[in-house]
């Protein structure tokens, strides 16, 4: 009889490989801000780094085709008054991007398409809320324009960026200092990872905790937790021992974890990346310069490590690329963006197959940036998971909208109405009402297209009689402008 000895997977030989040196974005002064993110987003359109910046805080968004040296005086997005500690690109929305910071602001902002001419210093919405610094932003998977962010308050925010409204606030779940935060594959839950040493599944909406594992790791130092597609939880962070862990946990039974294993004794915080389609996740660690990775099945022992890919220079951070932006003809099934002290270096991972047609096993339909809800739908209760596309046509997105601004004014209100279960609003707009515009695909209804023509037309009507009434009182001043100078006045 014989043994198997090698498990099977078509994964295991998955190899990584930085990119030439002229692919490279080079003399990039990454942060030197003490705060365990990734300091790094990126998306099929744009290369975002958070970068040292003098009174203030500052990130460069550079187009991916921008490779080669990055002159000093490249525009930045500087409109926050403290050093920026996080960044999420819109995942409906590629010219989008939320950032948090220490001047206990988060602010969302609209890129130009073709990238920065001149510095950003005005985002399209402010939003308010928070009492101490924000070093987490997360957008919701699923829901148009819905934002989460946490501070160092302890207090988790959701928002809706379309009205600039909050959502809700969750201040009484985490009793110290939050670590990280992730939501589901539908957006109906999160979980975050807490000083405490405790890892929390909450249900936002109804501000409630689902289940809740104490001392998920024993020692001090950061930890982090994510969802897995199926709804486990894993977990990285560190022994007693100050050993790094990684742990595979069923919420179901939170008591015991599926699966632990103990990677080394180095003590920077380990940061997992999670690809859902394929159900293999990349651990970074900061200050390593390597990357790990594993493969999550259902067979015993659940965590199965796959390889290691290993450089010279440590890591400030990491971005992780969408999988809608992966070069599908290469068998690329991830893409990172490392972060050097003074550049930033593409890593590809890659599956080594000899044919060159597509590979249906490697690339099963992805989220695309359609997304599944409006925010007003997601707080009625609904939930819907993200709305799948396929990489075989190596999908080529529509055009983006800008950001839109519905001004408000006196003649015409056209303010979308609040969201129910919304408790107050808490921040400064540029307008009244902002509305992130949805790619346009074209998908909208007849009904929907009535209702936006005549609210077009009611804005022009309302334009003219307002042209028509600054008309007649221009008339009225240059007649009386023309008395006083024949001294009738």
């Amino acid at each position: 009889m014989f043994r198997k000895v090698v498990r099977q997977s078509k994964f295991r030989h998955v190899f990584g490989q930085p990119v030439k040196n002229d692919q490279c974005y080079e003399d990039i002064r990454v942060s030197r801000v003490t705060w365990d993110s990734t300091f790094c987003a990126v998306n099929p359109k744009f290369l975002a780094v958070i970068v040292e910046a003098s009174g203030g805080g500052a990130f460069l968004v550079l187009p991916l085709s921008k490779t080669g040296r990055i002159d000093k005086a490249y525009p930045t997005v500087c409109g926050h008054t403290g050093p920026v500690l996080d960044i999420d690109w819109c995942p409906h929305n590629d010219e989008v991007i939320a950032s948090g910071s220490e001047d206990c602001t988060v602010m969302v902002w609209q890129i130009p398409e073709h990238g920065l001419t001149s510095p950003l210093t005005e985002p399209v919405v402010v939003l308010e809320g928070h009492t101490k610094r924000v070093g987490i932003i997360t957008w919701h998977p699923t829901a148009r324009n819905v934002l989460l962010s946490a501070g160092c308050d302890n207090v988790v925010l959701i928002w809706n960026v379309g009205t600039a409204e909050e959502l809700y606030r969750l201040d009484s779940l985490h009793p110290d200092l939050i670590y990280n935060i992730s939501w589901n594959r539908n957006g109906s839950l999160f979980c975050s990872a807490c000083k405490d040493k405790s890892v929390r599944i909450i249900d936002p909406r109804r501000g409630t905790l689902v289940a809740e594992r104490e001392k998920a790791h024993e020692g001090a130092r950061p930890m982090r937790a994510i969802f897995l597609a199926d709804g486990k939880v894993f977990t990285t962070g560190f022994s007693r021992m100050s050993e790094r862990q990684l742990a595979l946990w069923d919420p179901e039974n939170f008591g015991e974890p599926m699966a632990l294993q103990e990677l080394d004794s180095s003590n920077g915080a380990l940061l997992p990346f999670y690809d859902p389609d394929t159900n293999v996740v990349y651990v970074c660690g900061k200050g390593d310069s390597s990357i790990r990775y594993f493969e999550i099945t259902d067979e015993s022992p659940y965590i199965h490590f796959l390889n290691t890919f290993t450089s010279k220079e440590p890591q400030r951070g990491m971005g992780s690329m969408p999988k809608r932006g992966l070069e599908v003809s290469k068998c690329e099934i991830a893409r990172f963006y490392k972060l050097h002290e003074r550049k930033c270096e593409p890593i590809v991972m890659t599956v080594p197959r000899k044919s060159d047609l597509f590979q249906d096993d490697l690339y099963p339909d992805t989220a695309g940036p359609e997304a599944a809800l409006e925010a007003e739908e997601w707080v009625s209760g609904r939930d819907a998971n993200p709305i799948l596309i396929s990489l075989r046509e190596a999908y080529v997105p529509s055009k983006q909208r800008d950001l839109k601004v519905n001004r408000r004014n006196v003649l015409s209100d056209s303010r979308p109405a609040s969201a129910p279960g919304s408790t107050r609003p808490a921040a400064s707009t540029s307008a009244a009402s902002t509305n992130i515009a949805a790619p346009s695909g074209g998908g909208l209804s007849g009904a929907g297209e009535a209702r936006k023509l005549e609210e077009v037309m009611q804005e022009l009507r309302a334009l003219r009689a307002l042209v028509k009434e600054q008309g007649e009182r221009i008339g009225r001043l240059e007649e009386q402008l023309g008395r006083m100078e024949n001294g009738d006045a």
